[in-house]
C-alpha cells in the first residue's frame, strides 16, 4: 500500500520562503513523474510544478522563476523550494506521483493528504 505524506507547510509573510518535502512509502517498483498540485477551497486542483524521472521540470507560469522542484530518486522524495511568496499562493498543496507497485503493474496516481501554506499580506 503506498504512501505519500507532505510536509512543511506553515503561515509566511510576503516576501518569506518555504520547503515542502513529500516522501513515498510502501510498495514502490518504480516512480515516474511526481508533482506539487495547489487547491484552494470553492476552485478545482491545479499544478504547481512537476519534475520526472529524468528531471524535466514544468512549472505554472505565476510561479516561475519564485519556485523550484527537486527530487532525490534513491529516497522517493520531492521537495518543492518556495521563495518570494505571495497572497495568492496560499493554498493546500498536495503532492502527487505515478507509481508502479510491481514489474507486472501499471502506473498508478496516488495523492497525499496535503499541508497547508499560508501567505499574510
Amino acid at each position: 500500500q503506498v504512501r505519500l505524506v507532505e510536509s512543511g507547510g506553515g503561515l509566511v509573510q510576503t516576501g518569506g520562503s518555504l520547503r515542502l518535502s513529500c516522501v513515498a512509502s510502501g510498495n514502490i517498483f518504480s516512480i515516474s513523474t511526481m508533482g506539487w498540485y495547489r487547491q484552494v477551497p470553492g476552485k478545482q486542483r491545479a499544478l504547481v510544478a512537476d519534475i520526472t524521472n529524468s528531471e524535466v521540470r514544468n512549472y505554472a507560469d505565476s510561479v516561475k522563476g519564485r519556485f523550484t522542484i527537486s527530487r532525490d530518486s534513491a529516497k522517493n522524495t520531492v521537495y518543492l523550494q518556495m521563495n518570494i511568496l505571495k497572497p495568492e499562493d496560499t493554498g493546500v498543496y498536495y503532492c502527487n506521483a505515478a507509481i508502479r507497485e510491481s514489474i507486472r503493474s501499471y502506473y498508478s496516481n496516488y495523492w497525499g493528504q496535503g499541508t497547508q501554506v499560508t501567505v499574510s499580506s
